[in-house]
């Protein structure tokens, strides 16, 4: 979606051709897609698909050729390939981790609000830049929302992605499932209380599959790891405060920024916290607030590195060079009202 969708066409809409270094794990969708574009009229040459290691991609990086730089990964990667690729002349967007928050106030509408999370937190398997990892509850309303959202729940069948009755599908790889249980298996170990365990989740059919179910761990405090780190996986955090204050601070002393959320039905909150978060994508009573096209895919922080976003007029401005131009003109007859003549090298 990033690569293809997103960057490819404002690339060549802005008159560029393209080099992608497609994803280790899922070389054949890029492949695919670029096959596709062909299969519509786009020229060969245009976009073009390579497969390799990290250290052979670095090449890009350096080559004289190559003027600019559009990445997806992890903060350290992307922070390395923004170091590098800018000591080297090159402009760079670098979409990195992110652990979106979503801050409840006891006026939200619960089943609503629930349903708004349950989508956010557990679509695609959790493993998206703009899933919600971590819910902000107030208080007086934490025990009846975590009651709706572990509800729901438990309600996701998890399966096979090709089959319609599937809520959540398998993630990644058996790597990456591994590294989702050790991360629940750190919240337990540093206090947090298991709502809804998803490890032993169990798919007929498919028992060597890399299936976890929905998971939700409670009483998160900020000192946790796992209620800072991206995981990119089905584990909802749940973190309690007394009030909108205390529930702003700990979003905004998170490393990263690339959405937040809030739930409210207040319009003096829902404008004190567009104004303050730290979220580069803000909903209100949006559990996902990526914006359509126009507008840029805007992560602040530890979520982003460059100085121009992907999509919308920053993306456009990222694929294009400008040029300032300064033009006087005269005509003949303007010349010699002013009594301008050609000069002859002479002087008098």
């Amino acid at each position: 979606m990033i690569p293809m969708g997103w960057m490819t066409p404002l690339c060549i809409a802005a008159g560029n051709t393209i080099v992608i270094k497609a994803a280790s794990m899922t070389p054949m969708t890029c492949m695919r897609i670029a096959e596709l574009y062909q299969e519509a009229g786009l020229p060969a040459g245009v976009i073009n698909i390579i497969t390799c290691r990290r250290n052979e991609a670095e090449i890009l990086l350096s080559h004289p050729e190559v003027n600019g730089i559009s990445f997806v990964g992890s903060t350290e990667t992307g922070l390395s390939v923004y170091s590098k690729a800018a000591a080297n002349g090159k402009r760079v967007q670098a979409l990195c981790e992110a652990k979106n928050h979503a801050l409840v106030l006891e006026d939200a509408p619960i089943e609503r609000t629930a349903g708004g999370i349950i989508n956010a937190a557990f679509g695609c398997a959790g493993e998206r830049c703009m899933a919600l990892p971590v819910v902000v509850a107030q208080e007086s309303i934490a025990d009846k929302l975590i009651e709706a959202i572990a509800r729901k729940a438990r309600d996701i069948k998890v399966g096979p992605a090709y089959e319609k009755d599937t809520g959540m599908g398998p993630v990644i790889s058996g790597k990456h499932l591994e590294s989702i249980v050790k991360w629940v298996e750190k919240g337990i170990s540093e206090g947090a209380e298991l709502v809804l365990d998803g490890r032993n989740v169990k798919v007929e059919g498919h028992e060597n599959g890399f299936y976890i179910g929905p998971t939700i761990l409670d009483r998160v405090t900020p000192e946790m790891s796992v209620g800072q780190c991206e995981i990119f996986g089905p584990v909802l955090c749940i973190k309690r405060v007394a009030d909108f204050e205390e529930g702003l601070k700990i979003m905004n002393d998170n490393p990263f920024a690339n959405g937040s959320v809030i739930f409210t039905q207040n319009g003096y909150y829902a404008r004190e916290f567009q104004k303050r978060t730290h979220g580069g994508m803000v909903g209100i009573n949006v559990g996902i607030p990526v914006p359509v096209g126009m507008f840029p895919f805007a992560g602040h922080k530890n979520s982003f590195f460059g100085d121009q976003h992907c999509l919308g007029k920053d993306g456009i401005r990222f694929y294009t060079e400008s040029k300032c131009v300064t033009t006087r003109w005269f005509d003949e007859e303007e010349m010699k009202r002013d009594k301008v003549d050609s000069w002859d090298g002479t002087m008098e």
